[in-house]
Parts: C-alpha cells; sequence; structure tokens
C-alpha cells in the first residue's frame, strides 16, 4: 500500500542539549517544523529564553546525567541532539542515550584532534551524525575559492553535481537572455533554478527574461557548471593565495584544505602561543604573529595584490570590517564568516559579495535528517538540504528508494505543486537534466529546488 506523505509525516520528539547560538537555531527551526521539544542546559535564563518564545519544555541540569535524561523523556524520544560547547560532553550524552532509551542521537564535534577519527567515533557509538560546523564552513570556503568568480558553491549528488549561485554583471551575456534560449546561446548544458531580483525570489519558467544585478543560480553536472561559467565570462581557475585573519579552528581545517589544493597560504593571528601551534600543525602555511585589524600589517602582507582574503575572527564585526577594507584597497575574492544569523537584510545592504554561516550550516545537515526520519522513520529519504536566499529558497536531494506515484511516470504527466522544479536526477552517477520525457525511477536521486518548506519525501512536490 502506498502511503501519501502527509500520511507517513509525524513530529518528532527531540531533545537539545546546549542553549547556545546553535541550539536556538535548532529550536527555532525544528518548532516550526511541528516537533516536540525538549531543552537541556545547565543556565537556567538560556532555557527561559528558550521557553519564553516556543512552546516547548525546559529542564535545567547536565545533559549527559542519566536522572536529567530521563525527566526529559530519554526512553520516549526519537532524537537526541548535543550541541554544548564541550565535544566531549556532546558524545557522553549521546553515548548515555544511547543505553538508556532507543533513540537516533547526533553530536558537534569541533575539535581537530576528533577530526581523523569521526567515521570510527560514529560507528563504535552508534551515531547517525557527528557534525563539525568550522570544518563544515572550511569546506565551503574553499568550494569557492576553487570559483571564485562565485558567491556560493553546492554540492550535491556526491559531488557530482554542482549548484553555482553568480550576480549578473552590465553586458554579460545573460543580460535580456530569455531562460527558453539558453541553451541556444550556451552549450552547456545547466538549469537556472531559482533567481533573486531586488527582494524578491523567483522559481522561473522559461519565459522569464534575466537581466543584469539578478543573482542566479544555476545546477549542472559539475563540469558543466564550470564550463558554462567560463562560457559567460566567469573565470574558472582556482585561486592561487590567500591572506587568513584569524588563527580558530575554521582557519586551521581552512588552510588544510587549500594547501592540498597548492594554494598558498598565510594566517595573521595575535596570540604568539597559536601561532606557534599552527607552525607546528601546518608546516607548509605562512603564520604571522600579529593585529589583522592593523591596517599597516595587513597591506605589509600584501592584501592589496592578494587573490583571496578570508576573515575569520571569532567577531562577527570584525570580520565584516576587515572584509568592507579589503573591497576597497583590493580586487581579491572575499569571504566572510558569520556566527550571528539576526541581521541578514542588513548584510544584504552591504553588498559582503560571498557570506557563510557555520551554524547555519549545522541546522542544515540537522534539519535535513528529522525531516527524513519523521517523513520515513529511518532519515534516509533527504540527503542534502540547503536553504538559498535568506531561506526563502530550498534545494533538497532526495534519495527514491521505492516505488510510489512519483516514480515511472513522465515529467509531462506529473502534477508538481506551484514553485517547485526538478533541477536533476542522478542516476548512477550520470547527472540528467529532466525534460517531458524523463522519469524517476527507484534508485535515483532527485534535486528539488523550491519556495515551499518542509517537504519531506519527493511525494510533497506533488499535487
Amino acid at each position: 500500500m502506498l502511503f501519501s506523505s502527509s500520511q507517513k509525516k509525524r513530529g518528532l520528539k527531540i531533545i537539545i542539549v546546549g542553549c547556545g547560538k546553535v541550539g536556538r537555531t535548532l529550536v527555532d527551526r525544528l518548532s516550526k517544523e511541528g516537533h516536540d521539544i525538549v531543552v537541556i542546559d545547565e543556565k537556567q535564563d538560556r532555557i527561559d529564553n528558550l521557553t519564553n518564545l516556543y512552546d516547548i519544555m525546559g529542564i535545567q541540569g547536565n545533559g549527559a546525567s542519566y536522572s536529567i535524561q530521563l525527566e526529559a523523556g530519554i526512553k520516549d524520544a526519537d532524537l537526541i541532539i548535543a550541541v554544548t560547547d564541550s565535544d566531549e560532553l556532546n558524545l557522553l550524552c549521546c553515548t548515555i542515550a544511547k543505553q538508556v532509551g532507543d533513540c537516533a542521537s547526533i553530536a558537534r564535534v569541533r575539535n581537530p584532534d576528533y577530526s581523523k577519527e569521526i567515521s570510527y567515533l560514529q560507528e563504535k557509538l552508534g551515531l547517525v551524525m557527528i557534525i563539525n560546523p568550522e570544518f563544515e564552513a572550511a569546506r565551503e570556503i574553499s568550494s569557492i575559492l576553487s570559483l571564485p568568480s562565485t558567491l556560493e558553491v553546492s554540492s550535491f549528488a556526491h559531488g557530482q553535481a554542482e549548484m553555482v549561485e553568480f550576480k549578473i554583471g552590465e553586458g554579460n551575456v545573460l543580460d535580456g537572455l530569455a531562460i527558453r534560449d539558453l541553451r541556444s546561446a550556451i552549450s552547456s548544458r545547466v538549469l537556472i533554478t531559482a533567481i533573486k531580483r531586488g527582494n524578491d525570489v523567483i522559481i522561473p519558467t522559461g519565459d522569464y527574461i534575466l537581466r543584469a544585478d539578478d543573482i542566479v543560480c544555476a545546477v549542472g553536472a559539475r563540469r558543466f557548471a564550470r564550463i558554462f561559467l567560463n562560457e559567460i565570462g566567469f573565470k574558472t581557475r582556482q585561486v592561487k593565495d590567500c591572506l587568513i585573519v584569524g588563527g580558530g579552528k575554521a582557519s586551521f581545517y581552512l588552510a588544510k584544505l587549500l594547501l592540498q589544493a597548492k594554494i598558498n597560504v598565510r594566517i595573521i593571528e595575535r596570540n604568539k602561543e597559536r601561532c606557534e601551534e599552527l607552525s607546528i600543525a601546518l608546516p607548509k602555511a605562512t603564520i604571522i604573529n600579529g593585529d589583522g585589524g592593523d591596517e599597516a600589517l595587513l597591506k605589509e602582507e600584501g592584501i592589496e595584490y592578494v587573490e583571496s582574503f578570508v576573515p575569520l575572527t571569532g567577531i562577527d564585526e570584525e570580520n565584516i570590517l576587515l572584509t568592507l577594507y579589503a573591497n576597497q584597497v583590493s580586487n581579491a575574492k572575499v569571504i566572510t564568516k558569520v556566527n550571528r544569523i539576526n541581521f541578514d537584510n542588513v548584510l544584504s545592504q552591504l553588498n559582503l559579495g560571498s557570506v557563510v554561516y557555520p551554524r547555519q550550516i549545522t541546522a542544515e545537515a540537522i534539519i535535513a535528517y528529522v525531516r527524513a526520519k519523521g517523513a520515513s522513520g529511518d532519515g534516509d529519504d533527504i540527503l542534502t538540504l540547503y536553504h538559498l536566499f535568506d531561506q526563502k529558497v530550498e534545494a533538497i536531494e532526495f534519495n527514491i528508494s521505492e516505488k510510489s506515484k512519483a516514480t515511472g511516470v513522465p515529467f509531462s504527466v506529473l502534477q508538481f505543486k506551484d514553485n517547485v522544479l526538478i533541477a536533476f536526477i542522478n542516476r548512477n552517477g550520470t547527472i540528467i537534466i529532466p525534460s517531458g520525457s524523463d522519469t524517476i525511477e527507484v534508485g535515483d536521486t532527485v534535486m528539488v529546488v523550491t519556495t515551499h518548506t518542509g517537504f519531506a519525501t519527493i511525494l510533497d512536490t506533488l499535487r
């Protein structure tokens, strides 16, 4: 018997340990999706702030305590998410939860010492996910620096497909072009999936005419996405060097990734002790002990000539100011890390270019699992979830594991909801930009772009 996705969905009972920035983001997003949430934190004021805003339960105490977990209802919980500031406490919370209850568990783990052991820890402790926000942010920054003319690069289908976000400049070949005419003007096969024009976000039809200053998302097989950018006049060569301000965890992870890609790396860090640690951990990088906010030092280190500049201090305001300064004095590709996401509207007016939000990356990975688990019970239906354009658009990669009314039927016959676009089908590693005669089959993965929120299975896309 086939069930519609609306019949299969259920709100999960979720325990979140840690009411810091990530915990608050998860509460906000998961409560809006109808889940029953209990938060645990040792600080009562953090709990009060959340329980006053959301219809959730809060318990003060140590999330790794057996009695506290029992009080929170661990025996009936579907999922525990441990996102305290301590990696060890997060792992211990999940370990105890597995012994006491029969719930899935997710831990935030940020320490580079554990980064080499993620797979081992996940397997031995029985976790469904270990997430490292700093590493994920570094990986996203590294992807952008491999295509520095883009605003953002997102990978799907295990890296076989890419979605690139870019801004159309005056006089670009796309300026004034109708989307239906794209294939005749450009040889590479990509699909325009979403467009931001001013404050409006559109899932476009073929009649839509592109204009200068539009911010466009296009998706295709990885090599075609890069050929497409080259054809429309965007540079596709990765940067040769990168100047990083701040020597924290994200800087360490980013430097490692860039050095592996043969990109020269310099890091400016205030703390002398940390500089010595980085010199040992990153022998091929140049480590400078100094104040990254010092204009004279930045000029001495070549900010006016460097190809990329990434401020990764722990202070958002400093990162933003450094970005604005770099945009004034150089032509470098600049990427800004922002931990707080309360002021999106203000940031969008500053023309910062590429902005990376580690907290948002963490939340999206967890929400993708939660949605799929609520729909199917095993959490396998959603492989990837990205939010675009200030949360107004979702790009979701679904795993098609069983027959349904969405499979085996030509696209010309299927009736999709408004503002839903099937961007590609991944069939055994081949990326298919679908036409009316194509079908979705069991074993495929399918990417959907939509302005709707909360889709948990491919059936949600149908009328």
